[in-house]
């Protein structure tokens, strides 16, 4: 049975940071594009970021130059280093997978964080 499974999350100030984790299990994610969404209350999902296999990124303008998405292969484990956090950061995080037909398949059950003004 293949999980994701993120942590991690929690309250912090705003300016503060905090660092999301996703371990995959039950397939090797290596050759996967992953990434990072969020859901605030009564909003849409947004993408975050993402990282393809190679290690290439891209981030949503709202994230870019505050947030580094990063992965270790080894330990089929995608990050999500969140720094200068806001208030508009709070929602829960999701972690995610693209398969092999190119839509997002895999997802985790999501963590969530809090930015406290």
């Amino acid at each position: 049975q293949v999980q994701l499974v993120e942590s991690g999350g929690g309250l912090v100030q705003a300016g503060g940071s905090l660092r999301l984790s996703c371990t995959a299990s039950g397939r090797n994610f290596r050759s996967n594009t992953m990434g990072w969404y969020r859901q605030a209350p009564g909003k849409p999902r947004e993408l975050v970021a993402t990282i393809t296999s190679p290690g290439s990124t891209n981030y949503a303008d709202s994230v870019k130059d505050r947030f580094t998405i990063s992965r270790d292969n080894a330990k089929n484990t995608v990050y999500l280093q969140m720094n200068s956090l806001k208030p508009e950061d709070t929602a829960v995080y999701y972690c995610a997978a693209v398969t092999m037909i190119g839509t997002w398949g895999y997802w985790g059950q999501g963590t969530q964080v809090t930015v406290s003004s």
